[in-house]
């Protein structure tokens, strides 16, 4: 293999046998259609870039997966010819990395789409890298990163109706301002959220739609509902899983058509909207149990993106942590993360994914004081994780209060000496079930020393049974 790295361009790479002419015709082409490809260099290849093979084989899916670092940078699979590639092998490549599969037929639509695509791939990655979308979606792992892409992609180039799915505390209300933000409309108005969960089923008409003074009873003056207000900008229904059939309905005509009328109201209002909907539910099994339309569902969901949750994307723990400190005002700069603390936040589960982690960044922000890094001391308590006592920690709170009870009652510090080397004994004893051997071992001592303490033990405990208890002491 003979790879290349570019600067001004892509890099060009073959793999197996693909001759040397093709790869000069590629080259040749596509410098003609405007896309430079640099020669190759004895380097690693990074960035976008055109793997040539071939055949399909593990070893490739095993290169392209190093090449395209899990499909973070951009490559272009091309079959040296149409007999090299069939449905299955396309998907293999895909599956490795590659962002998309051609075969190589020498004609001028091939090489203008292939200059097409990393144009389109070049500019998605620009807003994807971009202060607008870095600051509020932060991440680099290859699973944030193809879910950004697909995000700026559907927000810049088309109009279409946007279904954010994930789990709570993934970022969907985030996601659906960035969509906003990146809209190319000229003339775009304010982005109006509405939260489905707090929609009463009794004012979801007007809610929705608005009302005419007189209306119904309350109604005093005219009112604009969410689909007047987002007219010219976005509407972001958040949860939407959670609106009953019923309304799910009504709403059908204003999200294909974009009419409606006012609740009191004859008159056909029109409105201009982008539609963005989130939801935490499988909208797909809630349709299967009845929970939630079809038809609705096919009107909200031209694009679908699924926003991976914080245990797909541990990559981006560290990055997050960061960012959110910077948020927090720690009366200085921001602090870097004890090696332990370091660890205990990559280990930590997330239940509540990038919401949560937020949470404990800020509790244990606020509990930061001075230069210096974030040490375990500033974990709050109930965040500490429970460790197994080791040799030099079984000293625990437990065993000084029940020293602090025995001084209470009077008890002298040899009868308390004697009574914890009584009972150090009997635990062991009893552990390895009388075995004197091993109970010694545990105990550190002889054989013997517990034998002869034992038999002393029982001539104190027959000497007490013959004189009283207060003629002996346990020994």
């Amino acid at each position: 293999m003979a790879p290349s790295a570019t600067r001004t361009g892509v890099w060009i790479e073959s793999v197996g046998t693909s001759p040397t002419l093709l790869i000069d015709r590629v080259i040749q082409a596509l410098a003609q259609a405007g896309l430079s490809c640099l020669p190759p260099e004895v380097v690693a290849p990074r960035g976008p870039g055109i793997l040539v093979f071939t055949e399909v084989t593990p070893q490739l899916c095993d290169y392209l997966r190093e090449i395209s670092r899990g499909g973070v940078d951009r490559v272009l699979a091309v079959a040296t010819s149409r007999h090299d590639m069939d449905a299955a092998g396309a998907w293999r490549l895909l599956q490795a990395g590659a962002s998309d599969v051609l075969s190589w037929d020498d004609s001028p639509t091939l090489t203008g789409r292939m200059v097409a695509r990393f144009e389109r791939w070049r500019q998605v990655d620009h807003l994807v890298g971009s202060p607008a979308v870095q600051k509020c979606l932060v991440g680099q792992s290859s699973a944030w990163t193809a879910c950004l892409r697909r995000l700026v992609e559907v927000a810049r180039f088309t109009d279409a109706a946007v279904l954010l799915t994930g789990e709570s505390g993934t970022g969907k209300e985030l996601a659906a301002r960035m969509i906003h933000d990146l809209d190319p409309r000229a003339d775009k108005r304010d982005l109006v959220v509405l939260d489905c969960t707090t929609v009463v089923p009794e004012l979801s008409g007007s809610e929705f739609f608005g009302h005419e003074r007189g209306a119904f009873t309350g109604a005093i003056a005219a009112r604009d509902g969410a689909f007047a207000l987002a007219d010219g900008g976005t509407l972001f229904l958040d949860e939407v899983g959670e609106l009953p059939p019923t309304l799910q309905a009504e709403l059908l005509r204003v999200v294909q058509e974009r009419t409606y009328k006012r609740v009191g109201s004859n008159t056909w209002q029109h409105t201009n909207f982008r539609l963005v909907c989130a939801t935490n539910r499988d909208l797909l099994q809630e349709e299967a149990r009845g929970g939630f339309r079809r038809d609705f569902y096919y009107r909200i969901a031209s694009c679908v993106c699924k926003l991976p949750s914080l245990r797909e994307r541990t990559e981006d723990i560290i990055p997050l942590v960061e960012h959110f400190l910077r948020q927090v005002p720690v009366g200085g700069p921001c602090p870097e993360l004890d090696e332990p603390v370091r660890e205990y936040v990559l280990r930590r589960p997330y239940p509540g994914n990038v919401r949560d982690l937020k949470q404990l960044v800020a509790r244990i922000a606020f509990r930061h004081v001075g230069p210096g890094p974030i040490t375990v001391g500033d974990l709050p308590e109930e965040e500490r994780p429970a460790v197994e006592p080791g040799p030099a920690d079984w000293y625990t709170g437990a065993f000084e209060a029940a020293i602090r009870q025995a001084l209470t009652l009077g008890v002298g510090l040899k009868e308390i000496s004697r009574a914890a080397e009584n009972a150090a004994v009997r635990i062991a004893v009893g552990d390895e079930s009388g075995n004197l051997r091993r109970a010694a071992g545990r105990l550190g001592v002889t054989d013997r020393a517990l034998q002869m303490r034992r038999a002393a033990r029982r001539q104190v405990a027959a000497h007490s049974a013959a004189n009283g208890p207060d003629e002996a002491r346990v020994i």
